[in-house]
């Protein structure tokens, strides 16, 4: 049992309150394994939507990259990519973990106590109401008397919070007694801040910290040559994202940019554990869309935090490696930094496009060749047996002479990028696709 009643006389006090073990949300499984588990889950999810989206080419016209990118430009397999994430995902759920076991357990009793807190600093705050009214020439009194019959809680607010006929019984060392009570709209105020404003609040904070924690380290991970060789270059060699390589880090960077900066955000600005879930979870998601490869115009998200897919796809280009390092919410930091790309993008990812388009034609021409080669010198009697099981040898790659248009090939190439730029292990989800 708890009480706090050491307030002014004449302020409404404050309830009793008894804290009481918080009701996990599922009854079968702790919050603090939801929210290790909750990122993840809205990783593989989100990420799995856009690979449906690239294997069936449902929205080509949004891609930031051909196919024939993701088949010649990306310097890391499938296989490789998901092994790191999934590394990466680990230690993630280990410090979450970790956190919650040396976090206070959640307990629940105390909202009405803390509202009526909320409540006492309203009727505080009315005090200042007849001076600022005096000062630009108003006589509070004469406002009041106005207003009385017609608002008496307008008159009230301009005799500085004086609720005279607001009264409560309250128990009080065993004996019951008559003291002032809240007016309906400063609970209702006060619930309102409790429940809504305040939340808000942690969360805008988090994400001011995060974005500050990330421009922070990922800037210094390009200026530092050491620390991009060790550390950051593993991420870069992704040249065409795909969203479920958004988390395609060294472990140790990715420990210090995403889990510890999230973490750090959690703790300063004093969130439960259920508003992490949201938080990590909403975090997760966005640096995944922010990797995803597409810009799509009709994405809320995008709408309301400029740093999207485009913007970041910006960074992972060779010539806008030391730009755009602001992530995963907004871009102010570029700015102040002087680190946005200001250039036009639109020729060089044409000329990436025509480069990577060019390779694959000319991959395929000489396959074509080397095929009608070892049929020449094969007898006609037996040709068709044995070109069954004829193996195409490599050959060198020259410059095409022709380039044929992405949207000729765009299904060939998807099937393309799995089979054969990584090997046998890159068709790591059971589907042909390319992100």
């Amino acid at each position: 049992m708890a009480g706090a009643n050491t307030t002014s006389y004449d302020l409404p006090p404050l309830p009793d309150y008894t804290l009481k073990p918080l009701t996990p949300l599922l009854s079968w499984v702790s919050d603090a394994v939801i929210t290790a588990l909750m990122p993840v889950i809205g990783y593989w999810v989100v990420s799995l939507i856009f690979h449906v989206i690239d294997v069936y080419d449902l929205f080509p016209q949004y891609r930031l990259h051909t196919p024939a990118e993701v088949l010649k430009r990306n310097h890391v397999s499938r296989y490789e990519v998901l092994r790191d994430v999934i590394l990466q995902q680990v230690i993630e759920i280990v410090a979450s973990l970790g956190l919650a076991y040396f976090d206070e357990s959640p307990t629940t009793g105390k909202a009405d106590h803390d509202v009526a807190w909320y409540a006492q600093k309203i009727r505080l705050a009315q005090r200042a109401v007849p001076y600022i009214m005096s000062t630009i020439g108003l006589d509070p009194t004469g406002v009041a008397t106005k207003l009385v019959d017609s608002q008496p809680a307008l008159a009230s607010i301009a005799m500085g919070g004086q609720y005279p006929g607001l009264l409560q019984t309250i128990t009080f060392a065993g004996e019951q007694k008559l003291a002032p009570g809240f007016a309906s709209w400063e609970l209702s105020l006060a619930s309102f801040i409790y429940w809504f404003g305040i939340p808000t609040i942690q969360f805008c904070a988090a994400i001011v910290i995060i974005d500050a924690w990330e421009y922070m380290l990922h800037r210094a991970m390009h200026m530092n040559k050491w620390l991009y060789v060790t550390f950051h270059s593993r991420h870069h060699r992704l040249y065409v994202p795909y969203a479920y390589g958004a988390l395609y880090n060294h472990p140790l960077e990715g420990f210090a940019l995403d889990t510890l900066g999230a973490g750090l955000a959690y703790l300063l600005t004093g969130m439960t554990m259920r508003q992490s879930i949201w938080f990590f979870t909403g975090s997760t998601m966005k640096t995944v869309l922010d990797h995803g490869g597409y810009a799509f115009p009709w994405d809320p998200v995008h709408w309301i935090f400029p740093n999207n897919a485009a913007y970041h796809d910006i960074h992972h280009q060779s010539w806008g490696i030391k730009t755009n390092f602001s992530q995963p919410y907004f871009i102010y930091l570029d700015r102040l930094g002087g680190t946005m790309y200001k250039g036009d993008v639109q020729e060089k990812y044409e000329r990436a496009r025509r480069t990577a388009q060019q390779k694959v034609d000319q991959e395929k021409e000489n396959q074509a060749k080397a095929v009608e080669a070892v049929a020449a010198s094969l007898p006609v009697s037996d040709e068709n047996v044995r070109l069954q099981g004829a193996s195409t040898p490599r050959m060198s790659r020259k410059k095409a002479t022709s380039i044929s248009t992405p949207a000729g090939n765009f299904k060939d190439l998807t099937n393309m990028v799995n089979s054969n730029l990584h090997g046998r292990r890159a068709n790591v989800l059971g589907m042909e696709s390319s992100h």
